[in-house]
């Protein structure tokens, strides 16, 4: 989902190395105290061993050295600047904002959460370290020792080789900011917006690469002699020592983790089958799309096709009552998280592979007119169509969503009275009806619409879907598969975090 898209970027992978694995100064000791700062001695052999880590970088992704990286020993008072300024102007921030009313409206964040108070904390508390693409620039804190920070200087030093081949502040953006306002734009958006989410994956995936292949070292060892590492990211995640992390939703943790737990996965069978310079070169200059392609690499290097909805012309029916607000895929990203949060671990597992493909779009009533209306999940109605590999997974996820209205909504009480029939749940809410229409493999949802809108709007949208190949094929005549981009939910803040530097959730401890 688009709202989501920034948030994924800003924490790298929890990934547990014993002692066996790697040295003790791969490891990120605890906080350290704010009136701490290195010496002169230390700072020039940080200096120094910048140019060195780079080579061994160079070495490891096969990415040339086109030019030496600019370093600069930078504050606890300056990072807090940039991170306030990156707030305050950074356009993915602002496209996040505006995500903040819908993930509330999906429940994947509670209504009373205040999103942006909350990411300043996360980002003080988490940030370790930060390539400045815009100045060409390696950012070393003049408060962690070099032994800490060298590893970490693998990791960002990557981005510098990176940036040097691909030009990131050109490369990383691929969305639009622009709110479609005809059926034009919207199949635009749906077939263009998700590539932000799965090139932070990318860049971060191929960071920790070079972070684990730096830290091994040492031992003689590698991601690809030592593969078992991947698989101990996701069991690592100690958040003793990041209090603000801890307790933060699970949607900013899964966005947070996302390009450094998955992208490290993806980069790892990419560098297995292709090699290192199918995985490093090869990637950048060929991208995977989409958070399906990155949980799904070998669809990526089969070229399978990422399943994509159509969006009718919803316009005429709603645009005397509403304005466009937000439009996106619901990858499997954001379905992995909607999954886990609503049904658990145990359902999360079995539902998120049977996806395959998922829209929202989001409109906001013309009758709200002041901006605690305007911010309230009230003053939205959103519908949602997902996908899936079979009828039984069609019939768990609407259980699973139906279970959650309480959840999200007040006053929940199911009208079996106004069902038309078997296929449709009807429930009224505070915030108005939410129809839940299952059909084979497609269960639409409409939530706040009343319920004859709600009805045409799904008449439309699931019969918007071609079910012939020839249909398919002319789909992706229209949209080659090269372009596809979908949009998803969480994409803005997996984007922003990202954006950010590295953090002290990315590193081992």
């Amino acid at each position: 989902m688009k709202t989501a898209k920034n948030l994924a970027l800003v924490m790298a992978v929890l990934v547990g190395m014993c002692a066996a694995q790697a040295p003790t100064s791969a490891t990120v000791p605890k906080a350290t105290p704010q009136d701490m700062h290195i010496t002169p001695a230390q700072a020039k052999e940080l200096f120094n061993s910048v140019g060195v880590i780079l080579k061994f970088a160079s070495n490891d992704t096969k990415l040339p050295i086109k030019h030496e990286v600019k370093r600069k020993l930078t504050t606890r008072e300056a990072v807090q600047k940039y991170l306030v300024e990156k707030m305050n102007d950074d356009k993915d921030a602002k496209r996040m904002e505006r995500s903040e009313i819908v993930l509330k409206k999906f429940g994947l964040l509670d209504r009373d959460f205040q999103l942006r108070p909350f990411l300043l904390q996360l980002l003080t508390e988490q940030i370790e370290a930060y390539y400045d693409s815009k100045t060409k620039t390696v950012n070393l804190l003049d408060w962690a020792t070099p032994d800490t920070q060298k590893p970490v200087l693998a990791h960002e030093l990557t981005h510098a080789l990176q940036d040097q081949h691909v030009d990131l502040d050109k490369w990383e953006d691929d969305t639009s900011d622009d709110i479609s306002r005809n059926v034009k734009e919207d199949n635009q958006h749906i077939s263009t917006d998700e590539s932000d989410t799965a090139r932070e994956a990318v860049l971060e995936g191929q960071a920790m690469a070079v972070y684990l292949d730096y830290a091994l070292a040492p031992s003689g060892k590698s991601l690809l002699t030592a593969p078992d590492i991947v698989d101990n990211v996701a069991d690592a995640s100690d958040t003793s020592d990041s209090p603000v992390l801890a307790r933060a939703p699970l949607v900013l943790k899964e966005s947070i983790l996302f390009p450094y737990q998955d992208g490290l996965k993806f980069e790892q069978t990419v560098l297995k089958d292709e090699g290192q310079a199918g995985a490093f070169a090869g990637v950048l200059d060929r991208p995977p799309n989409s958070s399906y392609e990155i949980m799904n690499p070998r669809a990526y290097l089969h070229r399978r096709k990422v399943p994509v909805l159509q969006m009718p012309d919803v316009h005429p029916l709603l645009d005397a009552n509403y304005e466009p607000y937000d439009i996106g895929v619901m990858g499997q990203l954001d379905v992995r998280m909607l999954t886990e949060l609503f049904g658990g671990q145990e359902l999360s597992s079995a539902l998120t592979p049977a996806w395959d493909g998922g829209i929202y779009y989001a409109v906001q009533s013309k009758k709200a007119k002041t901006e605690a209306e305007k911010n309230s999940t009230a003053s939205v109605a959103l519908f949602y169509l997902s996908q899936w590999k079979s009828p039984q997974a069609a019939q768990a996820f609407t259980r699973m969503y139906a279970d959650e209205l309480g959840k999200k909504y007040s006053n929940v009480m199911r009208d079996t009275n106004d069902e038309a029939d078997r296929t449709e749940q009807i429930y009224n809410t505070s915030e108005g009806p939410v129809v839940l229409t299952t059909n084979g493999r497609m269960v639409f949802a409409s939530e706040s619409f009343d319920l004859t809108t709600a009805r045409k709007l799904a008449f439309l949208v699931m019969g918007a879907q071609a079910n012939d190949e020839a249909d398919e094929a002319a789909k992706l005549k229209s949209y080659p598969l090269h372009s596809h981009h979908n949009l998803e939910l969480n994409a803005s803040l997996v984007h922003f975090f990202a954006t950010c530097g590295l953090m002290r959730a990315g590193v081992p401890h």
